[in-house]
């Protein structure tokens, strides 16, 4: 994966509300660290951001240089999102040299086809790894092209890049084929569904029963009938 350059500014301000104030400033606050170092806040344009994310993945190298002079390369450690508007709160930034190794969490794809009439359950869809942090693969890649129901992917199963060493346990199921079901098991919950229809349905029916017979009594009618005769009389 290759790094993408981006600058940075240094945070004078902390907390909840220097934190909304940097993001209405259309940046997003972060922190470096690591290697023995102190914490620096900082502060990423939101947009060049948000865009190298998207098209590197959670674990994009950045080359970071702050107005300050700093020159860093950090990968995103954790990363806080805003789920409505679909926006980064925040985000920590974990220090790395060229060279040096580093364990993180990385997407895995299932490829391929499985057999005829099976369903795929996907229990990981990622894997922790020990890479070098200039060369962290952007997903890994597990092939389920014709398995049977019954069978699964382990993670000793995923294809790992050269110098990607898998950092999790071995027999960590990823993903297992099962038989879909048939066409007889789907039947067999349909009772239940017209039953509660015809519940319903019988609710409504009731309804417009008891409306009816109360338009039948016609006292409402009657009454108003007979004050629009006097009213009638009087003009």
């Amino acid at each position: 994966m290759s790094e993408v350059k981006i600058s940075a500014e240094p945070r004078t301000e902390f907390g909840k509300g220097g934190a909304r104030r940097t993001r209405r400033a259309g940046k997003v606050p972060a922190v470096l660290y690591g290697h023995g170092e102190k914490p620096k806040h900082i502060a990423l344009p939101a947009r060049e951001f948000a865009a190298a994310i998207r098209k590197g993945g959670a674990n994009q190298l950045f080359a970071i240089e702050v107005s300050d002079g700093t020159q860093v390369l950090a990968l995103p450690k954790a990363i806080q999102r805003d789920p409505i508007r679909d926006t980064f709160e925040h985000v920590d930034l974990l220090l790395v040299r060229r060279g040096e190794k580093v364990t993180v969490e990385v997407p895995v794809q299932l490829t391929g086809e499985a057999a005829k009439d099976t369903l795929i359950v996907h229990d990981h869809d990622t894997l922790s790894v020990t890479a070098d942090a200039t060369k962290v693969p952007d997903h890994l890649e597990a092939s389920i092209e014709g398995l049977e129901a019954g069978n699964q992917i382990t993670a000793a199963d995923v294809e790992l890049p050269a110098g990607v060493e898998l950092a999790a346990d071995p027999e960590t199921q990823v993903a297992a084929v099962t038989a879909a079901p048939t066409a007889e098991q789907l039947e067999a919950t349909l009772p239940e569904v017209e039953t509660a229809d015809e519940e319903v349905e019988a609710g409504v029916g009731e309804e417009t029963a008891e409306s009816s017979e109360g338009a039948e009594v016609g006292e409402p009618a009657a009454a108003g009938g007979e004050e629009t005769a006097e009213a009638k009389t009087e003009a």
